[in-house]
Parts: structure tokens; sequence; C-alpha cells
């Protein structure tokens, strides 16, 4: 059984709770246990999974948050910043799920974010758990 964490950054609760019961639904549906921490940001969920990733306590991590485009360049510097920081600890060999959406409105953030629509939170948690898997094959 692997224990997976999700880190999330709860700007949009509304949001967020609905990308949380997809994610806990798929890791519990496969057997695994989680926890779950909060960070202020869509930045910052790099960085918590960096500082988790030291404890060994993890077998995979899940990162969950919104980020709605907004006026001015700052939504850019964030979508891309979180998924290359995510990416970074990717490819030093973490099984990382990336679940934060990028997207224009609220409108897509909700259709993405329903566990009974698009799931993005369950599929953030299966490509966590399918990367698991191929660390522990070729580990």
């Amino acid at each position: 059984m692997a224990h997976v964490l999700i880190v999330e950054a709860r700007f949009y609760a509304h949001l967020n709770d609905l990308l949380l019961a997809g994610t806990r639904a798929a890791i519990e549906a496969a057997g695994h246990s989680h926890e779950t921490v909060t960070v202020p940001g869509a930045l910052e969920i790099p960085a918590a999974v960096a500082l988790a990733s030291e404890s060994d306590r993890f077998d995979a991590y899940v990162g969950l948050g919104v980020v709605i485009r907004g006026e001015t360049y700052h939504f850019e510097i964030v979508a891309g910043e979180s998924a290359r920081g995510l990416m970074a600890l990717a490819m030093d060999g973490l099984a990382i799920g990336n679940g934060i959406l990028t997207v224009e409105n609220e409108a897509q953030a909700l259709e993405r974010a329903d566990p009974a629509r698009k799931d993005k939170g369950g599929e953030a948690a299966k490509a966590a758990l399918a990367m698991l898997a191929l660390r522990e094959r070729w580990g």
C-alpha cells in the first residue's frame, strides 16, 4: 500500500473541494492511503513536495490548485513555474500527479474539477500512482 501526499493551494476553496474529492476517491479506490497539506498558493506546491520528499514518509504526490487567468501577466508566471517545479521533481524520480488547473474562467475550472465531469483531481492521482508503479517496476 502506498501513502500519497496531496498538496493543495486552497485559493478557491469551492473548486479545491471538488479536486480533493476526486483525488481522494481515486487514491482510496486503488487501495492506498493519503494525507493532505495546504499551502498558500500554486507556486508553493513544488516546494512543499520537495520538503515532504526529504521525510521518506510518502510514496507519491499530487499537487492540486486552480489558477484563473486575470488581467496581468501573473497567470503565466504561476501556471508555468508551478508546472516547471513539479516537472523538475518528477525528473528527479518523484512520482507526481499535476492537478493544478490553469483556466480562463471559473466555468472552465468547475468543469475540470468536478469528479462527475472531467475529474482532473482523480486523473492527477491516477497519474501519480502510474508513475509510482513505473518507478517500482524499474527501481
